[in-house]
């Protein structure tokens, strides 16, 4: 179970960052599900050219119920992110359960140091996505393409499911998926939900939640609250 948690949580801090664009909230065009992308691509290279550096206190916690059995375990650490040399943490504070804070929480911190070394790999990008346009929505307010992502490679750093982009800055608002590749057979199933946040002039990861059933009893759930941001972009400096 731990060791799950911290696959679907690296999967999922990986699927986005920081991107923004002054636009127009006017409805959705008429573009296919390839425009999207490409604009989204597009866009998202140029947002993070301009993003230099941001600092945020994120909120980690871990519930685990199954009867007769309830662990938790929660953790405030500090992330600083630069352009140049990437993201460092700092462990500020934990409660609960230690081996859960040990194998869960600050493994999934960990996951996400690593992944940085091959951002490639698990982007969200042609070369590792199959897209299909599965309609338009409004989401707090703005105007939103729905699309469809499929996996190319049952990898367990991937996802399949839905992602919202928003239709004005083509960024990344939300996603409903589950890992491509369920690596063990006590899982029975895992639900991953993430949700993105305009600040400023950037979109930033705004809250994470991923609820694994597992096959004899019992469910994990594991949330990341990412806290409010501190930002400073190229065009501010």
């Amino acid at each position: 179970m731990a060791a799950w948690l911290v696959l679907v949580a690296g999967a999922v801090l990986l699927a986005g960052e920081a991107w923004a664009e002054d636009a127009s909230l006017s409805a959705p065009a008429s573009l296919s599900s390839a425009q999207i992308v490409e604009q989204m691509q597009r866009h998202n290279q140029a947002r993070a050219e301009d993003m230099k550096h941001y600092q945020s206190v994120r909120h980690y916690q871990v519930e685990y119920r199954g009867f007769p059995h309830k662990f938790a375990a929660s953790m405030d650490v500090e992330v600083n992110y630069d352009a140049k040399s990437g993201k460092s943490f700092r462990f500020l504070a934990q409660s609960g359960s230690k081996g859960l804070c040990e194998k869960v929480l600050k493994r999934a911190v960990e996951s996400e140091r690593e992944a940085q070394q091959d951002k490639g790999a698990t982007a969200l990008t042609p070369e590792n996505y199959r897209f299909q346009l599965a309609g338009s929505e409004s989401l707090r307010g703005r105007p939103t393409y729905i699309l469809a992502v499929e996996p190319r490679v049952k990898s367990k750093f991937l996802y399949q499911g839905k992602i919202w982009v928003d239709a004005a800055d083509f960024a990344l608002a939300k996603i409903e998926a589950e890992p491509a590749r369920n690596p063990s057979f006590w899982i029975s199933r895992t639900l991953i939900r993430q949700t993105y946040a305009k600040t400023g002039d950037f979109w930033l990861p705004e809250q994470n939640r991923s609820e694994t059933k597992v096959r004899i009893g019992g469910t994990a759930v594991f949330t990341i609250d990412y806290g409010s941001y501190q930002i400073a972009s190229n065009a501010s400096h």
